[in-house]
């Protein structure tokens, strides 16, 4: 009933605003001289034609949807659709003249036209202002406001949340404007920064442009700035991160707009805004992966996924869903996460077979049964121990692991003509001075080796840390940010490389589709994060002040623990390839006591494993040292003792 009543209320309100251009229109063609013949001649055609003239104009009105807008929210958009409704209404009136013989002075056609467009469109911003007048938190409300509330309006203490607005473009307009429609947000945008010089000291939505990112910190303090929002749905990684960086100075809460990749076929709201988080700061540009390539030996194929329970091995289950594979398998010895990941996959890919295997790697004779079971078109291998310290403490458990249940699934694969292998590296195995990234490199070297006698496609994929996944530095300083900190770094010079789970995953997915046999595929990690710093991050994210607030704390080295990671060994080299984020380094034959091993009747790395676990642990990091000649024993025993470290020079 409402909304029949607002329509019968704008064609009244349209019937007279016609007529009125009309008789205005007659009044200035004549001088306002209405006793002329000549004014009461053409005067006395309107007058004959006012019915029908006034029904033309009201259906041509119809016809460009004017009635059935919501002028609420009534922008430059329906008023462009007023002027043209106003023109073809004009010269649909005059087509009727001409064809009845009947014609008005040229002026009279132009000035009605002019005054439709004023009037027409003038009334419908009335109509909105009322309505916004109307609406909770202004006009009614703020005269039903008790007197304290007015007193803190008019000294500005309000307790609204104030906002500065980064990027004064349609996310920003759009972002203003519904801050401005909706009073519950309890938000007020008070400024807006852009770097266009163009926009400096003009207004958007009403709100002055008033600097550009240098003058971010400068303008908080001065507007006590309380939230800011960087509204650059369509801004590179780069760029946002030295927002972002600009932002930390000032002690404002921060939120982003999604990326527009994230916004596609969704309007830009306060709802969609989310927090700044680390991710933000790596710059790091979203990754692209060829399709069709990935889909041509994942789609229909039966998946076998070790570790799936794990950080990298769930992303990988929940990506490969998505390329529909006909099977897809995940295998993990720890039944609580792969629980998860079963409900999760199930709920978002309800057709997809998924199944779940609870075994060891170690075990190949479950191993084996799996595999007859199932039998793999493509294994993503991602099980192993991956704790650098406490794999220091337990060197056997990281060999039992790492290397005899990745030479487990090696031989498997081969056995039952698995299409492509895709082994799950790190960087800690580039000159490693831990057991962890020993044991990894040796895991590299089985799989190359067996790549040059199997039909099997054998790659590895090395990449650094990933940010948020179990056990990394993230989670832990959130932690102990959560408990009041100390936040601790093991050395103030420390630096890693990071990428996002997702980003990773993509890449170890795109990189099995290049893989023809033997690579092992480095990712390009971006520049080296400094630790320190990304604490000092994690600290101002929390919503506190380094060193203020939460303090930092320096630990020293843990065992086997670089100060800088590699991604590739001297000898390994380097060549791009037809993707941008995906490099791969020359095969290396592996050293002569591993190579006589893997040579050897029967299965000698096997057999080598069962001697050397009988063994005294100090044997046992020996005969690891004799695999990877480059394996650093020296810093190994000098960190895992407890000595000092040698001076920084």
């Amino acid at each position: 009933m409402i909304k029949y009543s607002r329509i019968i209320f704008l064609l009244i309100a349209d019937v007279i605003c016609m007529n009125l251009a009309y008789i205005l229109a007659f009044l200035f063609r004549f001088d306002f001289n209405v006793t002329s013949d000549v004014f009461e001649g053409f005067f006395a055609v309107y007058v004959n034609n006012i019915v029908i003239l006034s029904i033309i104009k009201i259906a041509v009105l119809w016809l460009f949807g004017l009635y059935n807008s919501l002028w609420k929210y009534a922008g430059v958009e329906e008023l462009a659709n007023v002027a043209i409704a106003s023109i073809v209404a004009g010269a649909a009136v005059i087509v009727y003249l001409e064809f009845t013989q009947q014609f008005f002075p040229r002026s009279i056609y132009i000035t009605s036209c002019n005054m439709d467009i004023l009037f027409f469109g003038g009334s419908r911003l009335l109509y909105r202002t009322l309505r916004n007048w109307r609406s909770p938190g202004k006009f009614n409300d703020y005269f039903n406001k008790n007197k304290t509330t007015i007193i803190e309006e008019l000294t500005g203490k309000t307790g609204l949340t104030k906002v500065m607005l980064i990027g004064a473009g349609d996310a920003g307009a759009s972002i203003i404007k519904e801050i401005k429609h909706h009073p519950e947000y309890n938000k007020k945008v008070v400024i807006a920064v852009d770097d266009n010089p163009e926009k400096l000291k003009r207004r958007i939505s009403g709100v002055k442009i008033a600097g550009n990112r240098s003058d971010i910190k400068r303008l908080a303090r001065k507007y006590g700035i309380d939230e800011i929002i960087i509204a650059i749905p369509s801004g590179a990684k780069k760029e946002i991160q030295e927002l972002v960086a600009e932002c930390n100075k000032t002690r404002c809460k921060m939120k982003i707009v999604p990326s527009l990749i994230d916004l596609i076929n969704d309007k830009v709201s306060v709802s969609k805004l989310r927090d700044v988080d680390i991710e933000d700061l790596l710059g790091r540009d979203t990754v692209q992966v060829n399709l069709r390539e990935i889909s041509q030996y994942i789609e229909g194929k039966i998946v076998l996924v070790t570790g799936a329970g794990g950080s990298i091995g769930s992303e990988l289950c929940r990506q490969i869903a998505a390329f529909k594979p006909r099977r897809l398998v995940a295998l993990d010895i720890y039944e609580n996460t792969i629980f998860e990941l079963s409900n999760e996959i199930k709920k978002t890919n309800p057709h997809l077979e998924f199944d779940i295997v609870i075994c060891s790697v170690r075990d190949k004779d479950r191993l084996e049964e799996m595999f007859e079971k199932y039998k793999p078109h493509v294994v993503f291998h991602a099980a192993a121990h991956k704790h650098v310290p406490l794999m220091e403490l337990n060197l056997k458990e990281a060999i039992v692991n790492n290397i005899l249940g990745t030479q487990n699934m090696v031989d498997l694969s081969d056995k039952y003509a698995v299409g492509k292998f895709v082994l799950i590296s790190t960087d800690k195995a580039v000159n490693p001075t831990n057991v962890m990234g020993a044991t990894k490199r040796v895991a590299e070297m089985i799989l190359q080796h067996k790549s040059t006698k199997s039909n099997t496609c054998y790659s590895a994929v090395r990449f650094g840390n990933v940010l948020g996944s179990n056990g990394s530095v993230i989670p832990i300083f959130r932690k102990q940010i959560a408990q009041g900190g100390p936040v601790t770094v093991t050395h103030p010079k420390i630096t890693r490389y990071f990428m996002t789970i997702p980003e990773a995953v993509q890449l170890v997915i795109q990189a099995g589709a290049m893989a023809e046999g033997g690579e092992i595929f480095i990712l390009d990690m971006g520049n080296p994060v400094k630790i320190m710093e990304l604490a000092e991050n994690v600290i101002r994210l929390s919503g506190y002040v380094p060193y203020v607030d939460i303090d930092i704390k320096i630990t020293g080295l843990r065992p086997g623990e670089k100060l800088f990671e590699e991604l590739l060994l001297d000898e390994e080299g380097i060549k791009k390839t037809n993707h941008n984020k995906i490099y791969v380094g020359h095969p290396v034959p592996p050293p002569e006591e591993l190579k006589l091993l893997l040579e050897q009747e029967g299965n000698g790395i096997i057999e080598g494993i069962q001697e050397i676990l009988t063994q005294k642990e100090a044997d046992a990091r020996l005969w690891l040292k004799k695999l990877v000649p480059n394996y650093n024993l020296a810093n190994v025993k000098r960190t895992y003792m407890g000595l000092k470290e040698k001076k920084d020079e």
